[in-house]
């Protein structure tokens, strides 16, 4: 079966008495923490394929096989051929409204020191990512830029993010790629980079998906799915939480620079090149909707998306 950014592999398993998919994992921390994760989620009643076995040396294991229909291949498909998408924009709506279950519900009673490779959102981590992007795609654009002042904005970006942090289950790569149709009912995959953090970022990992381009009105209907649920969580002050989701939204942005500047630019695959100037048109107009604490970084930002490509 054809994986995406990862070196795990997957094939599908046939019998007489059904299927199911064989994974063979490369790290022995990560393949724990997806079967630890997935068996919590399903104790929970949390959509998720549930792990049927698991191999001695904990490499390999098996799980359900969700069938073929990816929530992003089937908007896809349906965007290339024409037709109506309200059926499966009612789908988007339908997962939206289940993050909260597993962001919430799923950090009850979690051992969080079985994600990998981090047990929490914390500075260590932010600056991972900032990182990344500036060596992985600022440095390689060619930009000339000062590193002293691009660190000090940085910061301050590092501090604003950690001032939100939540008692939560972060899925990390939340995205309408990581969820799979299966009877009618989304399922969540690839959760094993998830690790405790604010409720902010899968939220702005999903709707502000670049690949999955939702026109404005559907990402309000989105965030608004959303926050009807979440309100059965939280407190929820729509206009004090969309301001904050801004900033996790201008982060992950910066976040998927870094990682499709790496598995695009430098390991060639072409789904992640592709993806770039997708992600260029979304900074910019995030660039456009505010006025951001962090002049160097924003005027920098403002110089990567005119620059050609």
């Amino acid at each position: 079966m054809t994986g995406s950014a990862s070196n795990r592999r997957y094939c599908r398993l046939t019998s007489d008495a059904g299927t199911c998919v064989g994974v063979v994992g490369t790290d022995y921390n990560e393949n724990k923490a997806f079967i630890s994760l997935a068996r919590h989620f399903r104790s929970k009643g949390i959509s998720v394929p549930q792990v049927l076995a698991v191999g001695e040396d904990g490499m390999v294991y098996i799980q359900e096989d969700l069938g073929h229909d990816l929530l992003l291949s089937m908007l896809d498909r349906a965007r290339k051929k024409g037709e109506d998408t309200a059926e499966i924009e009612n789908m988007l709506c339908r997962t939206m409204s289940l993050l909260p279950e597993i962001q919430f519900e799923g950090a009850k009673g979690l051992d969080f020191s079985v994600c990998y490779p981090q047990p929490s959102f914390d500075r260590k981590m932010v600056m991972f990512d900032l990182n990344y992007f500036k060596y992985c795609f600022l440095k390689p654009s060619g930009l000339e830029f000062n590193e002293v002042r691009l660190q000090e904005d940085f910061e301050r970006f590092a501090d604003d993010l950690l001032r939100y942090d939540t008692d939560t289950f972060l899925y990390r790569d939340f995205n309408a790629r990581n969820v799979m149709i299966y009877g009618d009912t989304p399922y969540f995959i690839d959760f094993q980079g998830g690790r405790r953090g604010p409720v902010y970022y899968d939220l702005a990992s999903f709707v502000w998906q670049p690949r999955a381009a939702y026109s404005e009105n559907l990402r309000q209907k989105l965030v608004d799915t959303y926050l009807d649920v979440a309100k059965e969580y939280m407190t929820v002050d729509k206009a004090e939480f969309e301001k904050n989701l801004g900033l996790f939204i201008l982060f992950r942005i910066l976040q998927l620079l870094g990682a499709y500047g790496f598995r695009g630019l430098v390991e060639n695959k072409a789904p992640f090149v592709v993806s770039i100037p997708q992600t260029m048109n979304l900074l910019r107009s995030q660039l456009a909707v505010r006025d951001w604490p962090y002049p160097y970084l924003t005027g920098l930002l403002g110089k990567l998306t005119e620059m050609p490509r």
